[in-house]
């Protein structure tokens, strides 16, 4: 990580400390598009390998952006990402289990266009329904969401952060690869970081 300029850390320290407070208040998310900080997000699967361990990969280029109205978070538009050839497994043949479980050169990027929202009471979580194509393949999954909290202000503007998970299947959308070793059940934890712009 770079460290920040000087310039940057003399304004942080002679802010307010109420200024550079995150709030995880949902009131305090204001309207507007937000879009995706790539460096400040992760999405992370894991999978079940041998039947006794849990196998995790990451992917490393995620893109997302979403629409947000406070009078009306159940209409809530967003749409997401993933470069499937930035598999990165933590050794060399990452690319090549890209090829071998998501045929990435076929299909390099894997979309989800969210359909519906559903805040529970709290405002804080919910559940986020949409069509995910994988492999060419478009199936609707339900993803559970928590708003994790925003900040408003300089110096760096207007942030929200959410966190999702969901477990799909990866037999239908078409990976079939080594399923007797390798589980078929993925489950997805997402982190995100959004600037509103």
């Amino acid at each position: 990580m770079r460290p920040l300029p000087i310039a940057l850390l003399a304004l942080a320290v002679a802010l307010p400390t109420a200024a550079l407070a995150a709030s995880a208040n949902v009131a305090d998310l204001p309207a507007g598009h937000f879009k995706l900080d790539p460096k400040h997000a992760s999405l992370i699967a894991r999978v079940r390998h041998l039947g006794v361990s849990n196998y995790v990969v990451r992917f490393d280029k995620l893109a997302a952006d979403f629409t947000y109205d406070p009078a009306h978070p159940e209409a809530t538009k967003l749409t997401a990402s993933v470069d499937t050839t930035s598999l990165d497994v933590g050794a060399d043949y990452s690319r090549k289990f890209a090829e071998d479980f998501l045929k990435a050169t076929q299909f390099p990027q894997a979309t989800f266009v969210a359909t519906s929202m559903t805040p529970a009471a709290d405002g804080r979580t919910g559940t986020m329904t949409g069509d995910l194509t994988l492999m060419g393949v478009t199936k609707p999954e339900t993803f559970n969401v928590t708003f994790v909290a925003a900040r408003k202000g300089p110096p760096f503007g207007t942030l929200a952060g959410f966190s999702a998970t969901t477990v799909i299947r990866r037999s239908d959308f078409g990976s079939s690869y080594v399923l007797a070793f390798v589980g078929d059940e993925v489950s997805l934890d997402i982190e995100g970081e959004f600037d509103r712009k």
